[in-house]
């Protein structure tokens, strides 16, 4: 079963859809923002540098040919850190870019939704110590070209142990780890956050276009 939460802004009790949901409903949601403008809009301040810090974190990993795994990883653990933190602060305070973003017929959802899950397990997993080398790898038979590039890609990894976790918990991060294994594993890691990095940004351009930023 899935975990119950109470709704911030009516007390009801419901079953959560999404990872970072504090409404039962999106009247319930809107209702909460009027009452809380300046708390809703706050991160807003923080969005555009946010988003140009996450997308030159991403962008790096374009050009890591030449990189060897200990450098590629430390940048892959700065871009996973941006993206996820972008991410829930769009989710949890402008739930409505958010949606109206995924829905644009050019945005591929269930891929971009899956590639952010995934990037969140492997965010959880750094939380618990592992390091981000443990998560890249090059390409099968790839030794490099010529010129000494090297194509990066997800490293499969193992299903993870949760019996620490509660239910709800061990249910929300075997999810993530689905989503890793279907989305990431095994795929090229630039390409996993030009995707994620691209979508966040279009997300973030709508929340000024709403006028919903502070004067």
């Amino acid at each position: 079963m899935a975990e119950n939460r109470e709704c911030a802004q009516c007390g009801t009790s419901f079953v959560p859809r999404r990872e970072h949901a504090r409404f039962c409903s999106p009247r319930c949601r809107m209702a909460w923002n009027r009452e809380h403008a300046g708390l809703a809009a706050a991160p807003a301040v923080a969005i555009d540098w946010s988003v140009t810090a996450m997308a030159e974190s991403a962008g790096r990993l374009a050009a890591t040919g030449g990189w060897d795994q200990s450098r590629l990883a430390a940048a892959v653990g700065e871009a996973v850190w941006w993206v996820t933190l972008v991410d829930a602060t769009l989710v949890r305070y402008h739930s409505r870019e958010y949606e109206k973003a995924l829905a644009d017929k050019a945005i591929h959802r269930r891929k971009t939704e899956e590639a952010l899950e995934g990037l969140r397990y492997v965010r959880n997993q750094l939380g618990r110590g592992v390091g981000p080398a443990e998560f890249v790898r090059p390409a099968a038979g790839d030794d490099g070209s010529d010129d000494g590039t090297v194509s990066w890609i997800w490293n499969p990894l193992p299903e993870p142990q949760l019996t620490a976790l509660a239910p709800a918990a061990r249910q929300w991060e075997m999810s993530r780890y689905r989503a890793y294994q279907a989305r990431l594993s095994g795929r090229d890691i630039a390409r996993t956050f030009a995707r994620c990095a691209e979508f966040l940004a279009q997300a973030a351009s709508l929340v000024g276009a709403s006028g919903t930023r502070p004067a």
